[in-house]
C-alpha cells in the first residue's frame, strides 16, 4: 500500500492541529487520575477561600435531609467547598474504595447487558442480520438502507464496524457504484449516527448509569430511565437517514467519479459477497421468534390483569403520575435487553451451528466479560473522579452558579441545549470514549440543567447528539485506522487526510440537523421517551 493507517505526519491546518494535540493526550484512564489530582488541588484552594453557593427553598425541599447532611448543608441553604484532603474525605477515599467502584451505576448496567450481547455477537447473529438487511436492498435504495442498518447496527457494537462497513463497500461495487461511497455511508451511520437507533440498547445503559449518579446529587431518589431517550433517538434515526443519503449520493459519490477496480480490488466483490446459508436464515427466523417471546413476556408482566410485577400497584392506586407507576418497568429494561440478546443469540447459534451446547453459551459470555477488561479499569478511575467531585461539593456549586449565570443572561433553554450539543462535539475531537466524556461533563451539566428546569434525560440527549456528529472526523476515534484500511483495499493511495475530508460533509450536516432537532424538541416540549419529559421540576418545588 502507498500509505498506511499510521502515516499521519503530513497533516496540516486544523486537522493536523487536532491530530497532534490529540496524540499528545494520555490514555483516558490516566486523564481521570490527572483530573483527580487537579481536583484535589482546586478543592483545597476553594475550601481555603470559602467558595460557596446558596440553594433556594425549592431545591432544599427536594433534596431531603439525608442529602443535605451528605453535602454538609445547613438550614440557611449555603453549600461550601470541602477540601478532598480533609480527614473525612481521606477516610472516605480509603474505606469506601470498593463501594465507590462497585456502586458506579454504569458498571452494573453494562456488565448485565453485555452478558447477553456477547452471545448475540459471537454466535454470528449481529453480523448475519446486518448482511441480510442490506444484501437484498434495491439499487436505488442501497444508500438509505445501508445508513439505516448502520445506525441500528450500533447495538452490535464492534460488529457494526468490522462487518457492515467493509460489506457496504462490496455491495456498492456489486451495484456498479463506487465502493468508497458505500464505506462512507456505513461509517456515517455507524459512527456519525452513533446515538441514533430505533430502540434503546447498550449505549443507553452506559450513559444513563452516569446520568443517574449525576442526578442523585440534587435528588437522591432520582432513578434513571434507560428508555428516557427512546423517542428522541428514534427521531434522530429518521432525520439522519435522508441526510446520509443526500450527502452520499449528491456530494461524496460524484466526487469519486466512476470506479475502475484494479488488482486485488477486482476480486473483492466475488470474494466477500457471500450468500447467507440456509442454516443462517433458519437462525435468523429462530432469533426473531425468540425476540417476540421476550417482548411478549415483558408485556405480560406489565399488562396482565391478574398481577403486574412491573407496575407499581401502590402508585397506581394512589393515582400517581404514570412515570412513577411504570418505574419498575423502566428499571427492568436492563434485564430485558440481557434476556433479549441472550435468547436471540442462542436461538440463532443453535440453528446456524455456532452454538452446539450450553457450554458454548457460557464461553461466549465469558469472552464478552474479557473484552470489558479495559472498561473495568476505566470505570474504576471514572467512578472515583465522579464521587470525589461530589465529596468536594464543587460540582453542585458550579451547577448553581452556572444556572444563575444562564438565568440572568436570558438565554432561552432551547438555545442553551444547542450550545451544549456543539460543545460536546468539540470535546469529542480530543476524547474519544463516550462514557469518559459523559463522566466528565455530567456532574456539572445534569444538576445545572435540573436547576434550570431541564430533565436529566434532556441533558443526556443533548450530549449524545454532539458526541455522535464529530466521531467520523477525528483520527483519535479508535476505529478510524481500521476504516482507513478498508478504504485502501479499494484505493491504495487513500490516506488519512482523504478519509477525514470524505467524512467532513457528513459531520457538518449531522451536527446542523442534530442541533436543530435538539432545539426544536426543547421548544416544542415533546417527551424524549416513555415517562421522560424534556422539562423537569425539582421535588418539593412549586408549579
Amino acid at each position: 500500500m502507498a500509505k498506511t493507517a499510521t502515516a499521519t505526519g503530513g497533516q496540516r491546518g486544523i486537522l493536523g492541529l487536532i491530530e497532534r494535540a490529540g496524540n499528545k493526550l494520555p490514555d483516558p484512564v490516566f486523564i481521570f487520575f490527572y483530573l483527580i489530582a487537579a481536583l484535589m488541588l482546586v478543592s483545597i484552594v476553594a475550601s481555603f477561600f470559602g467558595l460557596s453557593a446558596k440553594l433556594n427553598d425549592d431545591v432544599l425541599a427536594g433534596m431531603g435531609q439525608s442529602s443535605l447532611d451528605r453535602f454538609g448543608i445547613k438550614e440557611d441553604g449555603i453549600i461550601y467547598a470541602i477540601s478532598l484532603l480533609s480527614a473525612e474525605n481521606i477516610q472516605r477515599l480509603w474505606v469506601e474504595m470498593p463501594k465507590t467502584f462497585t456502586h458506579f451505576h454504569p458498571l452494573g448496567y453494562v456488565l448485565v447487558v453485555m452478558l447477553g450481547a456477547g452471545v448475540a455477537e459471537r454466535s454470528g447473529l449481529f453480523a448475519t442480520a446486518m448482511r441480510a438487511a442490506v444484501s437484498g436492498a434495491p439499487k436505488f435504495l442501497l444508500t438509505p438502507v445501508v445508513a439505516l442498518v448502520a445506525m441500528i447496527g450500533n447495538h452490535a457494537a464492534d460488529a457494526a464496524y468490522v462487518v457492515l462497513i467493509p460489506l457496504a463497500g462490496v455491495l456498492f461495487a456489486s451495484a456498479g457504484r463506487h465502493p468508497l461511497a458505500g464505506i462512507a455511508a456505513a461509517f456515517a451511520g455507524v459512527s456519525g449516527g452513533f446515538s441514533a437507533n430505533i430502540a434503546p440498547g447498550q449505549l443507553d445503559a452506559l450513559l444513563f448509569g452516569i446520568t443517574q449518579q449525576a442526578g442523585e446529587v440534587l435528588v437522591p431518589s432520582y432513578v434513571a430511565n434507560i428508555a428516557g431517550n427512546w423517542y428522541f433517538i428514534a427521531a434522530m434515526t429518521v432525520v439522519f437517514t435522508p441526510i446520509i443519503w443526500f450527502v452520499t449520493d449528491m456530494i461524496i459519490e460524484p466526487r469519486f467519479g466512476k470506479y475502475v477496480p484494479e488488482g486485488h480490488a477486482a476480486n473483492s466483490v466475488s470474494d466477500n459477497n457471500e450468500p447467507i446459508t440456509p442454516e443462517q436464515r433458519k437462525g435468523l427466523r429462530n432469533a426473531g421468534f425468540a425476540c417476540l417471546i421476550v417482548v411478549f413476556a415483558w408485556a405480560l408482566m406489565t399488562l396482565w390483569p391478574w398481577g403486574t410485577p412491573l407496575i407499581d400497584d401502590e402508585g397506581a392506586n394512589a393515582n400517581a403520575e404514570l412515570v412513577l407507576q411504570l418505574r419498575p418497568l423502566f428499571q427492568s429494561l436492563v434485564a430485558a435487553f440481557f434476556i433479549l440478546f441472550l435468547a436471540a443469540g442462542w436461538a440463532y447459534g443453535s440453528a446456524a451451528g455456532t452454538i452446539k451446547d450450553k457450554q458454548d453459551v457460557v464461553d461466549m459470555m465469558s469472552e464478552a466479560m474479557k473484552d470489558l477488561g479495559y472498561y473495568l479499569v476505566l470505570a474504576f478511575a471514572a467512578a472515583h473522579f465522579v464521587e470525589m467531585f461530589i465529596w468536594s461539593n464543587l460540582g453542585l456549586i458550579s451547577a448553581v452558579h452556572g444556572a444563575d449565570a444562564i438565568e440572568n443572561s436570558g438565554l432561552p433553554l432551547w438555545a442553551l441545549l444547542g450550545v451544549i450539543v456543539v460543545f460536546s462535539g468539540m470535546i469529542n475531537l480530543f476524547v474519544g470514549s463516550a462514557s469518559a466524556k459523559w463522566a466528565l461533563l455530567a456532574p456539572v451539566l445534569v444538576p445545572m440543567l435540573m436547576l434550570l428546569g431541564v430533565s436529566p434525560e434532556g441533558a443526556t440527549a443533548a450530549y449524545r447528539v454532539g458526541d455522535s456528529a464529530t466521531n467520523i472526523i477525528t483520527p483519535l476515534m479508535v476505529y478510524f485506522p481500521l476504516i482507513l484500511i478498508f478504504c485502501q483495499r479499494w484505493v491504495k493511495e487513500f490516506g488519512i487526510g482523504s478519509l477525514t475530508a470524505m467524512m467532513i460533509p457528513y459531520s457538518i450536516w449531522i451536527m446542523i440537523t442534530g442541533v436543530v432537532l435538539m432545539m426544536a424538541w426543547v421548544y416544542l416540549g415533546w417527551p424524549l421517551g416513555p415517562g421522560a419529559s424534556i422539562s423537569y421540576t425539582l421535588p418539593g418545588a412549586g408549579g
